[in-house]
């Protein structure tokens, strides 16, 4: 099966993972700024996937706009996130609209690496972790949440991408889908 792989990518994680399905997939893989000027007709799937910043995943709305010259494809997106595995809830919220129907939706936790943030990034996400472990009222999550994010951390396993890699395959895995 003819596949891409597009992925947009900050710190590293979410590239990480692209490269793992390609490789696989035996798909050619792109940034999606390379994407941008591909025609991807002759593709059977396409797999996106993007990091996520406040519960949204970076340029969904980009994969968004190709969906109905997409039709037909097998279409999948990989999310890549700092948290756990279990706990991607804004996944439904994201996805549950009519217009990912057809998508396959996964979770693959990344990490935090402040080496490769920007300044900004990089000076936001500490205000960030500093006003978290400055609550009162925190809960066990948040302050779990406040430990992790207060150093750099890498979460990325190659086991996260087997339901992308069967999907591809054979058709069937257990991902998010949109009712």
């Amino acid at each position: 099966m003819k596949t891409a792989v597009i992925y947009t990518s900050q710190t590293g994680f979410t590239r990480r993972y692209a490269r793992w399905i390609a490789e696989a997939a035996q798909a050619e893989c792109l940034e999606r700024k390379e994407a941008q000027k591909r025609d991807f007709r002759d593709c059977e799937a396409i797999v996106f996937g993007g990091w996520i910043c406040a519960a949204a995943v970076s340029h969904l709305k980009w994969f968004r706009q190709h969906l109905p010259e997409w039709s037909g494809k097998r279409l999948i997106v990989f999310a890549v996130g700092g948290s756990p595995a279990d706990s991607p809830d804004f996944l439904d919220q994201t996805f549950g609209g009519a217009e990912f129907r057809d998508v396959s939706v996964f979770y693959c936790p990344g990490g935090l690496s402040y080496e490769n943030m920007s300044g900004p990034s990089r000076a936001m996400m500490k205000l960030f972790v500093k006003s978290v472990a400055a609550r009162k009222d925190k809960t066990p999550y948040e302050a779990e949440a406040a430990r992790m994010m207060s150093h750099s951390y890498d979460l990325t396993d190659r086991k996260y991408i087997a339901p992308i890699l069967e999907l591809l395959n054979d058709g069937k895995a257990e991902g998010f889908r949109a009712p």
